[in-house]
Formats: C-alpha cells, structure tokens, sequence
C-alpha cells in the first residue's frame, strides 16, 4: 500500500509583548519544515493601551491576511513579580490569541520551557541558543529581533507538537 501525501501546513507563531509582538511563519511537510517570513508589530510607547492593543492587533491582521495561515500557536504566559506587567502582558496575548481565532484558526498555547526544549533541547536555554538552533533548522530565516526569532521558535514548537494539542482540544482538555 502506497503512503497517503503529506499534507503542508502553514503555521503562525506569536509571541505577545506590548512593546513589540513578533510573529514567525513556517510552513510543515510531515518532518521538514521551511521558512516563511517573520517579524514584529511595535505599537509606539507613547500611545495609550488601548491603542496599542488595537495596532497589535491590526499588526497580526495584516499578517493573517499576507500570509494565510491554517494554523496559530501563541506562547503562554509566564507570572512574573510585577503582577500590573503580567496584567498588561495578558491582555496583549488576548489580543495575539483573538485575531487567529476570528479567522477560524486552531490557536495552540505553548509554556516557554516547552518552546526552549522541542527547539534547543534543554527548557531553560537562553535567547542565544534559541537564535543559533533556529539557524540549523531554518537557514533561510534571518529574525530582526528577539521576539520575531521566539515567534519563529514557538511555531517550530507547533509544528512538531500539533497533532497531540488536536487531540488535547478534540477531548475538551
């Protein structure tokens, strides 16, 4: 018996921030994974939270629209001591998780130690270990900022944690 094809799947990764929310874009074949795009939404400091959420959130529309992914992974969010930056923190995730779900998309959430080990294989590797194994496995890929790379990593952490957050969501977990 013949195998069925492999079906590609274009995934997007975000990584929420109010300062600068970046967002990564890979496309997975079965094992392979190839690079898309990546880059930031940055909302200007000045301006008031609302705002700025709103400009995250036409920031990933633009995204959304561009390159029409099937799928969404946002990293989950760590409680820090600052509980106000964790609220705020919060609230920018809301917005990364929203704007996939409005298009119909399948958003997975991801806690960082798990992004750190499918990418780098340890939990508690830092932003360079990250950006040197994301150049192994997506030589094309060159983020411009440390949020863009991590997007690009937690997307990385989708495509080879999907199927099993499908059956987690199949199951109401």
């Amino acid at each position: 018996m013949s195998q069925p094809p492999i079906r590609s799947v274009r995934i997007l990764g975000i990584d929420p921030g109010l300062r600068r929310t970046g967002w990564g874009v890979v496309e997975s074949e079965g094992n392979r994974l190839v690079y898309v795009a990546c880059g930031s939404v940055e909302p200007r400091d000045t301006l008031p939270l609302a705002e700025r959420l709103l400009g995250i959130h036409a920031g990933l529309e633009k995204v959304l629209a561009e390159y029409l992914p099937a799928e969404a992974a946002v990293e989950q969010t760590f409680v820090n001591k600052d509980g106000a930056a964790t609220l705020k923190l919060g609230q920018a995730r809301g917005v990364a998780m929203l704007v996939p779900a409005m298009h119909g998309l399948l958003v997975a959430e991801y806690a960082p130690n798990l992004v750190k080990k499918t990418v780098v294989g340890a939990g508690h590797a830092d932003k360079t270990q990250i950006q040197m194994m994301l150049k192994i496995l997506l030589p094309k890929a060159d983020p411009k900022t440390a949020d863009a790379a991590d997007a690009l990593a937690i997307a990385i952490t989708h495509a080879h944690h999907r199927v099993s957050a499908q059956r987690l969501k199949a199951v109401g977990a």
